[in-house]
């Protein structure tokens, strides 16, 4: 053990949790002790491992979002009383080439969640619900099928077979019944939940946001009404990022977030550009003080979700207020 690691370790009194998840066997590390464990990815094999982590008096587990791999650890131990923060993967990765850490095989990625967790003290991320659970993989399934419909129907524009072409239009209207069948069992889901109707409600009263909108929001932003206007414009990816260094002023300019919600709100933009509202009028001042219109849209979109937070925070429907 190293000097470095010694001072490490006496002078760190919470214990930190990384672990690494795989669809079969969960890669553990515990700090600053430096223990490495590995066990299966099963519900026995975690409840061994969550009573070892709370003998020890871990103050909060880090590990990576990995799909569906790592919901039954993150419920587990989160029953079980213990902090567990769910981790963006990129943002470990990161992490760890700031740290030196460059190469990467389960147990460095192990020790870099812990690392992370005892620099950034990331706070703890309760499991959905089953009913937002149940909304999220209805969407995901809804947005899978829309996507391969989408691809279908550029793939008949070039089709000259007619048998080609014949299985390409059975393959889509096979699509579009699992896509209504899916849109009718996303809305049975909100309408059996009075919190999601409720959200829904107020979602769909906002000029532009339509039912499909207002569903994505509920299924990948959970975050709405939680967060404040910088954080959920952020979590989007719409907020304006500083691009400055020395004298130099670059432009502003947006980047990371949840794609799928960008996406959803991009199409709302669209739908209130022409309209005479405060939406509307946003888009039109913007171009005409020069603004290019995709920098202006992306105003728009910033609006929508600040506005769509603030007013489920407030728990009331969308009004138009009259100009002064």
């Amino acid at each position: 053990m190293s000097r470095t690691q010694e001072k490490i370790i006496q002078t760190t009194s919470k214990i930190y949790t990384g672990i690494d998840v795989g669809k079969n066997q969960l890669d553990v590390f515990i700090h600053p002790s430096n223990i490495r464990l590995q066990v299966p990815n099963n519900k026995k094999a975690i409840e061994g491992l969550t009573k070892k982590l709370l003998q020890k008096g871990v103050h909060i587990v880090a590990l990576e979002a990995t799909g569906k791999y790592h919901c039954l650890a993150h419920s587990m131990m989160h029953e079980a009383g213990i902090a567990v923060a769910v981790i963006n993967p990129f943002r470990s990765r990161q992490f760890a080439n700031s740290m030196g850490m460059l190469a990467k095989t389960d147990t460095i990625d192990a020790q870099s969640l812990a690392r992370f967790a005892e620099r950034m003290e990331p706070s703890s991320t309760p499991p959905p619900d089953k009913y937002s659970k149940a909304l999220h993989e209805l969407h995901t399934a809804r947005r899978q099928v829309s996507d391969e419909v989408a691809d279908l129907k550029r793939q008949l524009h070039t089709a000259e077979h007619p048998v080609a072409a014949r299985q390409i239009r059975a393959r889509i209207a096979m699509g579009e019944r699992h896509k209504a069948v899916l849109e009718k069992e996303i809305q049975g889901v909100i309408s059996a939940h009075s919190e999601l109707r409720n959200k829904f409600e107020i979602l769909t009263s906002i000029p532009g946001i339509g039912r499909i909108t207002a569903a994505i929001l509920l299924a990948d932003l959970t975050e709405l009404g939680q967060a404040n206007a910088k954080e959920i414009a952020a979590l989007v990816g719409v907020a304006p990022m500083n691009w400055d260094s020395g004298k130099k002023r670059g432009n502003r300019m947006i980047r990371g977030g949840r794609k799928c919600v960008r996406n959803a709100l991009y199409m709302c933009a669209v739908s209130c550009i022409g309209r005479s509202d405060s939406l509307g009028r946003t888009y039109q001042n913007l171009t005409q003080r020069g603004k290019f219109p995709k920098v202006a849209l992306t105003a728009v979109m910033r609006k929508l979700v600040i506005l769509a937070n603030s007013l489920i925070t407030e728990n009331r429907k969308w009004q138009e207020k009259s100009p002064c």
